[in-house]
């Protein structure tokens, strides 16, 4: 047995991949579309493909980023926590509100990208507001303060899932978490 140590990109980058595979889970049992993908995605009807759109949004691409204050000193676990919280909260929301979205991302992998957000409150809120402008889901989560942060304190942006190009629009300035 082997004393190995995992870092918290690690650790978050695998439970986010655990939420992922949750979520394919109530996909498939719930909404009863399949989760691997049978068609190429071009061939998948688009809320993108008609005349009338307002995103420019040009990528087949689909993803949901979870944008993550690093001000507040959460542990490793603590932003694995909200970040499936945010996570679940936007596939929730965009269900209802971007359904083809939802699929497409579906058929596509469910890419989440984990990103930093140094400006605190103030930035993931305008984050917030650029992405919902652009007609993407956009979730914040507020923290209950039982443990290790204050209470209704913001922790994570769930935005998607959306088109690459039209969520990169967003927060495409942001790095890596």
């Amino acid at each position: 047995m082997s004393d190995e140590k995992y870092s918290a990109k690690e650790m978050i980058l695998f439970l986010v991949l655990l939420l992922g595979m949750s979520i394919g889970w109530l996909i498939a049992t719930r909404l009863r579309f399949p989760l691997i993908k049978t068609k190429p995605l071009a061939s998948l009807s688009s809320p993108r493909s008609s005349s009338t759109d307002s995103n420019d949004s040009t990528s087949d691409e689909m993803k949901m980023v979870l944008v993550i204050r690093t001000d507040l000193g959460m542990t490793k676990g603590k932003i694995a926590a909200q970040c499936c919280h945010a996570c679940l909260s936007a596939f929730q929301h965009a269900s209802t509100s971007n359904p083809d979205y939802v699929k497409e991302w579906t058929y596509s992998g469910q890419a989440k990208v984990t990103l930093k957000c140094d400006g605190g409150e103030q930035e993931l809120l305008a984050l917030q507001s650029d992405a919902r402008r652009r007609g993407l889901t956009a979730m914040s989560i507020c923290d209950a303060g039982r443990t290790q942060i204050a209470a209704g304190s913001r922790t994570v942006l769930a935005i998607g899932p959306g088109p690459v190009d039209l969520i990169d629009k967003v927060t495409g300035h942001l790095k890596l978490y």
